[in-house]
């Protein structure tokens, strides 16, 4: 009945279509119901359920080993009493030992049955199917959240069932879960031996700075090509992110050699030039190579359609972005580790570095340990028990100016050590 709701609230919707369930009506079934008589004799339906099912399928005796194997001794009855009848001529047992026929103390009621009964986890279940329409993306997507949010919930309240919603939308998260993890373990062997190739840990991340560029050229050219984003598009995608990445070592390996004997930016401009061919090249010939398929009209390639266009147009803009994006990032780089440099210097060297990194380590300790309670208002509720002319003012008010306080006693503490460490490391000995 719960399978038969679904069915009826899906096929008012034009977009389904193929509706169907598991359960298979082709097999007669027969009810028994007990009769008064049968009643007033003691019998129950689920004893007499267990009495014929092992009349008719017979029962397991014992079991021994023969061999290797196990071999089972079975009791039937014989064949010539399963007969047609076998229902009007069968004896049952009382409780007193009187034997009464079947047909006095249950009546026999044929209807159709399933042939089988499905079962997960000692459930049983039953599984409703349908093709959804795609023709118009919104629609289905509606479809879909009538479905989880107003259908399904009316059926479990109605016939007391749990439902589980599956279908290719299922097997798509799957597979997109399973491709974000392949995706950052590429990333991630990727980005090692970029690291150990070139003996940093940031230059890596300027090469593959290219990668998330490389997917606005195949999102315009599902747009272009009027092909949705798919499981295909994320393969796609994977592939894409090895060729471009190559094209971006290229040019960054070869402003490294140019830079060993120049400034930066006449080392980024005489490597960009230099690297345009074979970076055209590799990008021209993936394209013409693949532009077959991506014209091909049959409907064996359709498939393979999303996997084409994300490769073809991600490495037709990832081209001019590895020659334009990379570059830049570059001189950001250099910009970026100057300041660090320039900091470290400042930190480190000069008559007040000391200071500041044991003022800065004092501060921090103590900001992570009784910044909190001060900042609650539970260390000025302890004072004002002492300086009761404070218990006007605000908890959280007093505990800022303590916390103010305090912090500035420990900076001129940690000031004060590192000159005095200064000047015990400056003292001749």
């Amino acid at each position: 009945m719960a399978a038969e709701a679904v069915k009826a609230a899906l096929v008012q919707f034009p977009e389904v279509s193929g509706l169907e369930d598991t359960l298979a009506y082709d097999k007669d079934e027969l009810i028994l119901n007990l009769t008064p008589q049968g009643q007033a004799l003691g019998f129950t339906i689920e004893a007499l359920g267990r009495e014929l099912r092992d009349r008719l399928n017979g029962i397991e005796a014992a079991t021994y080993p023969d061999g290797q194997r196990s071999a089972t001794i079975r009791v039937n009855l014989p064949a010539s009493e399963l007969t047609a009848d076998f229902l009007d001529s069968t004896l049952m047992t009382t409780g007193a030992g009187v034997y009464v026929p079947l047909a006095d103390i249950v009546t026999v009621t044929r209807q159709s049955g399933f042939s089988a009964l499905r079962r997960e986890n000692g459930q049983r279940i039953v599984t409703v199917s349908g093709d959804l329409s795609e023709d118009d993306p919104a629609r289905a997507a509606e479809i879909q959240r009538v479905l989880a949010d107003e259908i399904i919930p009316t059926v479990e309240a109605d016939f007391g069932v749990v439902s589980r919603v599956s279908g290719l939308a299922a097997q798509e998260d799957e597979f997109l879960d399973d491709a974000g993890v392949a995706l950052i373990l590429v990333l991630t062997g990727m980005y090692l031996c970029l690291a150990w190739t070139f003996g940093s840990w940031t230059r890596p991340l300027v090469v593959m700075s290219i990668i998330p560029f490389g997917l606005v050229g195949a999102i315009w050219g599902h747009y272009v090509w009027d092909v949705p984003l798919s499981l295909f598009s994320v393969v796609g995608l994977i592939g894409m992110t090895g060729i471009i990445v190559n094209d971006s070592i290229v040019l960054v390996s070869t402003v490294d050699e140019y830079s060993v004997k120049q400034a930066l930016i006449p080392a980024i401009v005489d490597g960009v030039s230099d690297r345009l061919r074979p970076v055209l090249l590799t990008t021209l010939t993936t394209i013409i190579g693949l532009a077959p398929l991506l014209y091909d009209t049959s409907s064996q390639s359709g498939f393979l359609k999303p996997t084409i266009v994300t490769i073809v147009y991600g490495l037709g803009f990832g081209m001019f972005l590895v020659l334009l994006v990379v570059p830049a990032f570059l001189v950001v780089q250099s910009e970026i580790g100057r300041a660090i440099a320039a900091f470290r210097r400042g930190l480190w060297r000069g008559p007040r570095g000391i200071s500041r990194v044991l003022s800065a380590a004092v501060l921090g300790v103590f900001a992570l340990t009784l910044g909190p309670v001060i900042l609650t208002g539970q260390l000025a509720d302890a004072i004002t028990k002492f300086v009761p002319s404070l218990a006007e003012a605000p908890a959280r008010t007093v505990g800022f100016l303590l916390f103010i306080i305090t912090a500035a006693m420990l900076v001129l503490i940690g000031y004060g050590v590192g000159r005095v460490m200064q000047r015990k490391r400056a003292t001749p000995r």
